[in-house]
């Protein structure tokens, strides 16, 4: 027997219990549920190394494959993972837009094309909650850059706002979303959280009836946020919503009813995603390394690929043995031991190869784990030892990581909120001899002894309100000095740390740099049939908190790419970065490939795909510009008031371009494959396309039908072509299909900013079928409807 929640439940069920989990009231039938971070997998809720799961490919990268039924089948592999941990609700995905390269965690979202970004998003989601689990859209609104991000303000105008910005999260509340969470930022003057015009169209507009929550430590005033209609304050234990609700309510700054109104939607999300059965298991490993494949955007080839793998390889590149699998966020996935690297799967798959990096990872902290270190009981990793502010040991663990964090609870019943100490321990055997950077940071007071003697001391930093930024950057010091090959030093950091709500400890090891690690990749690259130079970011290249300055790759890469490709014209440049990414040196390079952060079937997918056992799926889903300044949207950097204006409207990305007749270097939608189509019989209504789909090639394939219509000019702003509709087509060697494609329902409306309305405007609009923006295989007109 169950009764209703009384005022007090009620309130309690409004803020988070614990950092991941939300309140259970068993004498009224509430059960609690367990969360996690995520979108690229089920992130460790103690970020933990030793708290395996399996890693996808980013958003970018799954956008990039233009295939809905693909990441829904993405999304079914995230919810058995979820399910097999105990998680009933995850954070993801992330339906924000990549509107500037620069932007830190552009990797996570999907598209610049919001339609694109919805449709991805939508399968997505329709995977993970038919698994049985409920998926968290983040982040509402305009989270589009990193920079400041507790404290700008995003200034959207409505328009650009309702048609690109709120479109993939409207598509959201349409796929029945079980959670939509709030952004840290301000949105046109009031923060996300304490927004009631955001949250009415929410609610009143999209007649969504879901759970609207927070982000972690994004509440600042319960009052606010509970009228305005926020739901949900995480993590927990409560600050400003929670018990404090019902005082609220009786101090008459809240309606009792909004409590009951946020209950009852709290309750009836615990409801349903603790008794829902998980759906039948994919092959995991299959889905990975499928869509690790259908990602990579081959951008040019000139007869190149796919390599023949019975002649010499050279395997040339830092991010061929240390790739790229993830960008550096709270949902970092801790990656089994045997997860492969790219060259020692192509080792597996080609004849003869020989591997030299050319040069060194790019990393903002190098990591430690990355050398020969053993903690003191003998186990490779460090030796951590916590106490108490006193002095007093009460917790003893081997870690194998470069970074320690702790939200709230810590080992041996310390807490991030109250003083305390930690000492991380260990023997480092240097490789080579030379001169070695040693780093070392944290959130206390760190100091750090080289074979017991004091080498370097870093006092407490000011962090402001952004903890959880400030953990990520992972600013450091450093020690620099010469250590001889196979000598061993005794590396021992010590913090002494007060109350915060996060905690966290860091090293790093940067190894003095080969002479001539350039001239033997260019050596090996000369004397090989071909060569694959893997080229890209490090894990901390895109960061949460923290935006990019540029879109150029590092210039000992630019310089090994130069080298390689002269020493080599049959050469294969495969760039492992998940943003838009300057390629003015791509016609050094006989064959052009982006793989953005693949996720775990990296190294499998890239080897098939290199020796012709897979098609390289991918097609571009945002626009690669000749220059930066062609770009919409850019600098990152709000202005002295801390606004960011969204200047560009809703020309964001490939309409700019199209709207201003600038040329990209690559334009959206592009990629080739090792098939070739022909599209014909096209037709042409409101809404439906159709053509006959021939594979012309004596191989299977893949070819992604892509439909552009024409805006006309509104307000003001210029007509240009936006994605009305697309859909991925393998089919086998000299294989005919007649597809079918809807347009988008919403394709023809538009906000007029004069009205205050949706409107569609009357006349003829021009449509385009091709392989991508600008391919016009197929031109007409059609009359939208009424």
């Amino acid at each position: 027997m169950t009764r209703p929640p009384t005022l007090e439940e009620q309130a309690r069920l409004t803020a988070g219990a614990g950092i991941w989990s939300t309140p259970a009231i068993p004498e009224a039938g509430v059960p609690g549920l367990s969360l996690a971070d995520g979108p690229m997998g089920v992130a460790s809720q103690s970020i933990d190394e030793r708290d395996v799961s399996l890693l996808m490919p980013c958003g970018t990268a799954l956008a990039a494959s233009w295939d809905t039924a693909l990441a829904r089948e993405v999304g079914t592999v995230v919810a058995a993972e979820c399910r097999r941990r105990h998680v009933q609700a995850i954070l993801g995905p992330n339906l924000n837009l990549p509107r500037s390269p620069l932007a830190g965690r552009a990797f996570e979202t999907y598209s610049e094309e919001p339609l694109l970004s919805a449709l991805i998003g939508a399968a997505w989601i329709a995977g993970v909650q038919g698994g049985g689990v409920s998926a968290v859209a983040k982040h509402l609104v305009a989270n589009d850059s990193e920079t400041q991000r507790h404290s700008m303000n995003s200034v959207v105008d409505q328009r650009a706002l309702r048609e690109v910005y709120l479109r993939p999260f409207e598509y959201a509340a349409r796929a029945g979303v079980g959670g939509l969470l709030l952004a840290y930022n301000r949105m046109n003057g009031l923060p996300c959280v304490e927004h009631a015009d955001l949250m009415g169209i929410v609610r009143n507009e999209w007649r969504w009836p879901g759970v609207l929550m927070s982000d972690w430590f994004g509440t600042h005033d319960g009052a606010r946020s509970l009228n305005a209609g926020l739901d949900l304050e995480m993590p927990g234990p409560a600050r400003h919503m929670g018990e404090r609700a019902a005082a609220l309510v009786g101090a008459g700054e809240v309606p009792a009813r909004r409590v009951a109104e946020a209950a009852d939607r709290l309750q009836t999300w615990a409801r349903r995603w603790t008794d829902t059965a998980p759906g039948p298991a994919a092959d995991a490993q299959d889905v990975l390394v499928r869509a690790a494949a259908a990602g990579f955007v081959l951008l040019s080839n000139d007869g190149l690929l796919p390599l023949d793998p019975a002649q010499s390889l050279a395997v040339i590149g830092p991010n061929a043995s240390a790739p790229c699998y993830q960008g550096a966020t709270f949902a970092r996935i801790a990656l089994a031991d045997d997860v492969p690297t790219p060259v020692a799967a192509l080792q597996g798959a080609f004849a003869d190869v020989r591997h030299e990096p050319g040069v060194a990872p790019t990393y903002r902290l190098p990591p430690l784990t990355a050398q020969d270190i053993t903690a003191p009981s003998g186990e490779p990793g460090l030796d951590v030892t916590y106490a108490t502010a006193a002095g007093e040991e009460v917790f003893h663990e081997v870690r194998r990581t470069s970074t320690l964090v702790w939200f709230s609870d810590m080992p041996g019943g310390l807490h991030t909120a109250q003083p305390g100490r930690v000492r991380a321990r260990t023997r480092l055997i240097p490789a080579v001899s030379g001169p070695w950077r040693l780093s070392y940071g944290g959130t206390g007071d760190v100091t750090f002894l080289i074979d017991g003697a004091v080498q370097g001391e870093r006092p407490s930093p000011v962090v402001g309100g952004d903890v959880m930024g400030h953990l990520l950057r992972a600013e450091s010091g450093h020690v620099d000095l010469e250590l001889r090959a196979g000598v061993p030093v005794e590396l021992d950091y010590r913090m002494t740390f007060g109350g915060a709500r996060a905690q966290g400890l860091w090293f790093g090891a940067r190894p003095p740099e080969a002479a001539d690690l350039l001239e033997r990749a260019v050596a090996a690259a000369g004397h090989a049939a071909q060569v694959a130079l893997v080229v890209g970011e490090t894990a901390d290249s895109g960061v949460e908190s923290r935006d990019r300055t540029t879109t150029r790759l590092p210039d000992d890469q630019l310089d090994l790419i130069r080298r390689v490709c002269a020493a080599n014209p049959r050469t294969v440049v495969i760039v492992n970065a998940a943003h838009a990414v300057d390629l003015s040196w791509a016609d050094h390079a006989a064959a052009v490939m982006q793989v953005w952060f693949p996720g775990q079937g990296f190294a499998p997918a890239l080897a098939d795909v290199l020796s012709g056992a897979r098609e390289p799926g991918g097609r571009l889903p945002v626009t690669v510009a000749r220059a930066e300044a062609d770009y919409p949207a850019f600098d990152l950097t709000p202005d002295a008031h801390g606004d960011l204006p969204y200047g560009e409207g809703v020309l964001i990305g490939a309409r700019a371009f199209a709207a201003r007749g600038t040329v990209p270097a690559y334009p959206l939608g592009a990629g080739v494959g090792y098939a070739q189509f022909d599209y014909c019989s096209v037709a042409a209504d409101a809404q439906t396309v159709t053509l006959n789909v021939r594979n012309t090639s004596g191989r299977a394939g893949k070819t992604v039908v892509q439909v552009y219509l024409e805006m006309p000019a509104l307000d003001g702003v210029p007509a240009y072509p936006t994605l009305a509709a697309f859909q991925a087509v393998t089919l086998a060697a000299g294989e005919v299909r007649d597809v079918t494609l809807a347009v988008a329902h919403d394709a023809y409306r538009q906000w007029s900013q004069a009205d205050g309305r949706w409107i569609t405007q009357p006349g003829p609009r021009r449509v385009q079928v091709g392989r991508f923006l600008g391919d016009a295989v197929w031109e007409g007109t059609v009359t939208p409807p009424h």
